[in-house]
């Protein structure tokens, strides 16, 4: 799996100017666009407002905050104009894209307020798709997205809506744009790209969709690896990560995180949560390293740290893990995290994480 979402915003992008290209003679200043208070050409100019941002903030690797600059068109600028800044806009968020180093995160204010460039890729596709429907909807004429573009925002930034019949009737819907059946309209949302820890020698990056359906399917899910890696555990615990967003209960902070080294952006394993905390709010966590990884303290590491994040989350009251009783490397790689025994049988032992020093 190697797709960093810049051929998806040049499809995006390409497509969005030939549909709106064909309908420049209706006086996009007077009809609003869709359900939104814009006008058309206040919707077309957010496109490309939307599209130099996001390539900004890649570009400029800003960690806080957005650049502070924003786009004007010159007086006089028709709707064709705007469709030639849109296409320029486009153009710079697909080179950021390409060019942007896989590791680099940049500022977006929610959820999590760090995106790589493949978020940004689906959060520019996304405003491109969207907008270009309402657009198309007020002036009367119809769009279809090119196949897979849908998915492909779905699968990066939409990862707790569950699949519906076709993707794009999905977004549609996730973004109040339409109904579908079975379920209750959607009247406020928001995108959401997955969640980064960092520790001293690691960076926890999670699962999205589309990287767990890779896994689980044999792929690299976008990662470079260790030569022994991805692990057997790794990639059954990504199937069942895709089986949960295909459920509905994919939840980005309460699932699979890939364990990347800082010093040559490899992935050496994975941890993460079964699902998210019950009703009694309990947690339970499970880990995975490469063979040729082990013995270097990775695992106690992100353990220790994924472990006293869940544990200041409103709701939790345990964290606990399961390992088979003759599994000695891995009950001490829970002890030195700060886990303690609590239970078992004579195949399985129960642990706890200690929250000595981490409640806030």
């Amino acid at each position: 799996m190697r797709v960093t979402g810049a051929e998806q915003v040049e499809e995006a992008v390409a497509d969005c100017v030939a549909a709106l290209g064909a309908v420049t003679g209706h006086d996009w200043g007077e009809v609003r666009a869709g359900r939104l208070e814009w006008t058309c050409r206040e919707t077309a100019v957010h496109i490309a407002e939307d599209l130099f941002g996001y390539a900004g903030q890649l570009a400029g690797r800003h960690r806080e905050g957005y650049a502070p600059f924003g786009i004007s068109l010159e007086d006089g600028a028709d709707d064709e104009g705007v469709l030639r800044v849109i296409a320029t806009g486009g153009a710079l968020l697909a080179a950021a894209v390409r060019t942007t180093p896989r590791a680099v995160r940049a500022w977006h204010p929610f959820p999590f307020q760090q995106v790589n460039r493949e978020g940004f890729a689906a959060m520019g596709v996304a405003e491109v798709l969207l907008h270009t429907h309402d657009i198309a909807e007020a002036l009367g004429v119809t769009y279809q997205p090119p196949a897979g573009l849908a998915e492909f925002v779905l699968t990066r930034i939409f990862p707790h809506v569950r699949p519906g019949p076709t993707p794009w009737r999905t977004l549609l819907w996730a973004t109040g744009r339409g109904e579908l059946p079975g379920r209750e309209p959607v009247t406020s949302w928001r995108w959401c790209s997955a969640p980064v820890l960092r520790t001293e020698r690691l960076a926890l990056e999670g699962l999205t969709p589309a990287a767990a359906a890779d896994l689980s399917l044999g792929g690299d899910g976008g990662f470079d690896w260790v030569a022994s890696g991805p692990w057997e555990g790794t990639r059954e615990g990504a199937g069942l990560a895709f089986e949960q967003y295909q459920e509905g209960a994919f939840r980005p902070e309460w699932t699979m995180y890939m364990l990347v080294r800082l010093e040559d952006d490899r992935a050496v394993g994975a941890m993460g949560f079964h699902g998210a905390p019950d009703d009694t709010g309990r947690v339970e966590i499970g880990y995975d390293l490469a063979a040729d990884a082990r013995g270097r303290g990775y695992a106690t590491e992100a353990l220790r740290a994924l472990a006293g994040w869940a544990v200041r989350q409103e709701g939790v009251r345990k964290v606990a893990a399961v390992v088979e009783r003759g599994n000695v490397p891995s009950r001490r790689v829970l002890e030195r995290a700060g886990f303690v025994r609590a239970g078992g049988d004579s195949a399985r032992l129960g642990y706890e994480f200690r929250t000595d020093g981490f409640r806030a």
